[in-house]
C-alpha cells in the first residue's frame, strides 16, 4: 500500500471523527460493517419488534427509535479514546489533504462555523481547556460491538456511542429491522455533528438517539432546537449513501448524481413549511426573546382576555396542554385571573388564534401579510430573519458542481440473510467498490484483511491502553490482563484493538497479547509473539507471558517496531 492507502485502511480500524472526515469512504464502510455484524440481527428476535413487519414504514422507524433510546446512551468524553495533538495528525494527512481547507471545515483543526458553540468556547465545552491548545481528542466512532460493550464500563448500564456511531447504528438498524431500503438512507456529516436523512413519509432525520419528523421539526421545543442547529448553522461537509459519497472538500464525488439530486430536493422540502397559527406559535416558543412583542387574546365568559405571551407560554410548564395546538382552550382555562387583562396591553401586538392571518399559506405570503398586520414587526430585521429561517432552512450542502465519478451502488435487500449479505459484499472487494473492502476492515474480519493497517492503527493510535498501564511493570500488566474475562467483544476471528480491551476490561487471549505487546513496544522493549493452537505468548526480556485464545488467526511476522 502507498502512504495514503495505508492511512485510509488503518483508519478503518480506529475510525476517529477526523479520519472519517478525511476519508469519506469510511462512513459507509462502518454502516456495512454494522450490517454484517450479528449484533443488530439479534434485534429481530427481541419481543419489542414482534409484528414489526405488519407496521407502516413510519411506525417501524419509531419502533427502532425507542429501542435505541432504551439500549444506548450518548457518550462523548475525552477519556474513552484518549488524546492526540494537531501536529501529529496533520503530519499524517498533509501530503494528500489541503490543511488550510481542513482547518476551515473540521472542528478539531480550527473550524468556527457554529456561532453557538464558539460563543461558549468549544474547547471549554468539551473539556479541552485544561490542555494545551494543540491537544485534540481521539473521538473514535464505535462499531456496534464497541457500542454494546459500554455496558461493561463502570457506571454504564447500557450501550453508548457518539453521534457518528449512532448515525451508523441507525442506518444499519433501519435497514435490517425496519426494512428501509438502503437507497432511502443518506448520512450527513457536519464539522460538529452527524445525522441521517431517511426518505420515508415526508422525511425523517435521525439525531443522536432520537428521530425528528417534519412535524417535530417545527414544534419549537428545546429538543428540536438542538436537532435543528447543525443544519441551520453548519456546512454539511459530506453525504454518504449506498451509491457513494460527496464531500465539500474534494472536487470529485462517487455518489450517483441522480440520487444526490433527489436527496437535495427531498431534504429541502422537509426543511420548508407552510404557515398557520400552530407553526407561528411554535416559532415564538423556540425564539422566546421575541415573545415580549406579543400578547394573546382569547374569549372568556363572553368577553376578551389578554395575557403577555411569555406569561402564557409559562403555563405550558407542568401542563399537557399547549398554546399552539388544539388544546390551547384548555390551557387558557388553566390561567390565573390575576395574569389576565380585560383591555389590550399597550405596546404589544395582539395575536388572535382565529385571525385570517393564520389561514395556512406559503411562508413568503405569510411574511407579506404579517408585515401589513404588524407594521412595527415588519421593520424588525432580526425577527423577520429568524422567522424565515425557522420556516425555511436552506441547508449548506456540498455543491453539485463536482466531477461525478459514480461507482455501482451497493445492492442489498432486507430479504437477504446476513450470510448472503456478507458473501455478496465479499464479491465486491475490488477497486470498483473500495467501501465494500473497507467494510471488512471496519468490521475487523482479520481472516481476510491485510495486517499492516491493523498494526499501524493498534500501535500508533491507542493511547488509552498505554496510559492505563503507565505505572505498571510488565509482569503487573500481565497479571492485570489475566484478571479480566477471556472473552472478545467480537465474534469469530474478528479482533478488538488494545484500547477496546482496556476500556471494556475483557478480551480474547490474542487481543490481550497484542495489548501487552503494544505496551512493551511503546517502552522500546524487544518483544515478540509466539503462537501455537489455543495459546499465544508475548516474549520479552527472556520472559514469556502466555495467554489462552479461541481465535485461530496466524499473526504474520510484520509487526512494527517500538513506537514510544
Amino acid at each position: 500500500m502507498d502512504k495514503k492507502t495505508l492511512e485510509k485502511y488503518s483508519s478503518a480500524f480506529t475510525l476517529s471523527d477526523m479520519e472519517i472526515f478525511i476519508f469519506p469512504d469510511l462512513l459507509y464502510a462502518l454502516v456495512l460493517a454494522n450490517i454484517m455484524s450479528p449484533e443488530i440481527w439479534k434485534w429481530r428476535d427481541d419481543p419489542w419488534f414482534a409484528g414489526i413487519r405488519k407496521m407502516g414504514p413510519l411506525k417501524k422507524i419509531h419502533r427502532v427509535k425507542q429501542y435505541v433510546m432504551d439500549h444506548y446512551n450518548f457518550n462523548l468524553d475525552l477519556e474513552t479514546w484518549g488524546l492526540t495533538d494537531k501536529q501529529t495528525e496533520i503530519s499524517r494527512f498533509s501530503e494528500f489533504v489541503d490543511i488550510d481547507m481542513l482547518s476551515k471545515s473540521n472542528a478539531l483543526f480550527g473550524y468556527e462555523g457554529d456561532k453557538y458553540y464558539f460563543d461558549m468556547d468549544i474547547r471549554r465545552h468539551f473539556g479541552l481547556d485544561k490542555f494545551d491548545s494543540d491537544i485534540i481528542p481521539y473521538w473514535k466512532t464505535e462499531t456496534v460491538e464497541a457500542m454494546n460493550a459500554f455496558r461493561f464500563k463502570p457506571n454504564h448500564e447500557a450501550g453508548a456511542g457518539e453521534c457518528v456511531s449512532l448515525a451508523c447504528l441507525y442506518a444499519a438498524a433501519l435497514f435490517i429491522v425496519a426494512e428501509v431500503p438502503l437507497d432511502k438512507i443518506f448520512l450527513m456529516g457536519t464539522p460538529l455533528h452527524s445525522q441521517n436523512f431517511v426518505m420515508v413519509d415526508e422525511g425523517v432525520l435521525t439525531n443522536n438517539r432520537r428521530i425528528v419528523t417534519k412535524a417535530m421539526w417545527y414544534n419549537g421545543t428545546e429538543l428540536t432546537a438542538l436537532a435543528r442547529r447543525a443544519l441551520e448553522h453548519e456546512q454539511v461537509t459530506y453525504v454518504a449513501h449506498s451509491s457513494g459519497w460527496i464531500h465539500s472538500m474534494y472536487p470529485e464525488a462517487t455518489i450517483s448524481r441522480h440520487d444526490y439530486q433527489v436527496f437535495r430536493e427531498k431534504l429541502s422540502k422537509f426543511l420548508e413549511t407552510t404557515v398557520n397559527y400552530e407553526i407561528f406559535m411554535n416559532f415564538l416558543r423556540d425564539y422566546s426573546r421575541f415573545q415580549k412583542y406579543f400578547q394573546i387574546c382569547f374569549s372568556c365568559q363572553g368577553s376578551n382576555r389578554y395575557i403577555r405571551l411569555e406569561k402564557a407560554y409559562g403555563y405550558e410548564h407542568g401542563s399537557k396542554n399547549r398554546i399552539s395546538d388544539k388544546t390551547k382552550c384548555k390551557l387558557f382555562c388553566e390561567m390565573d385571573e390575576e395574569d389576565l387583562y380585560t383591555i389590550p396591553i399597550i405596546g404589544r401586538a395582539t395575536i388572535l388564534p382565529d385571525d385570517d392571518l393564520f389561514q395556512t399559506k406559503a411562508y413568503p405570503d405569510f411574511i407579506g401579510v404579517l408585515g401589513q398586520k404588524y407594521p412595527d414587526l415588519a421593520g424588525n430585521d432580526e425577527f423577520i430573519s429568524e422567522l424565515k429561517k425557522f420556516m425555511h432552512t436552506a441547508p449548506r450542502l456540498p455543491s453539485s458542481s463536482k466531477e461525478f465519478m459514480p461507482v455501482p451502488a451497493i445492492q442489498l435487500t432486507p430479504d437477504q440473510t446476513r450470510e448472503e449479505m456478507i458473501a455478496y459484499l465479499g464479491t465486491l472487494r475490488n477497486a470498483a467498490y473500495p467501501v465494500a473492502d473497507l467494510a471488512f476492515y471496519a468490521g475487523r474480519y482479520m481472516d481476510s484483511c491485510d495486517w499492516k493497517p491493523f498494526f499501524k492503527a493498534a500501535f500508533e493510535r491507542n493511547p488509552v491502553s498505554i496510559e492505563f498501564f503507565h505505572d505498571m511493570e510488565l509482569a503487573d500488566v500481565y497479571n492485570q490482563l489475566k484478571t479480566w474475562p477471556n472473552e472478545s467483544i467480537y465474534d469469530g476471528n474478528r479482533l478488538a484493538l488494545p484500547d477496546e480491551v482496556v476500556n471494556y476490561q475483557r478480551g480474547d487471549g490474542t487481543e490481550m497479547a497484542l495489548t501487552m505487546l503494544h505496551v512493551a513496544r511503546f517502552r522500546h522493549l524487544d518483544a515478540t509473539l509466539e503462537q501455537k493452537p489455543g495459546h499465544i505468548a508475548v516474549k520479552v526480556q527472556g520472559r514469556k507471558f502466555d495467554f489462552i485464545t479461541t481465535k485461530t488467526l496466524v499473526i504474520p511476522d510484520c509487526i512494527p517496531g517500538s513506537q514510544g
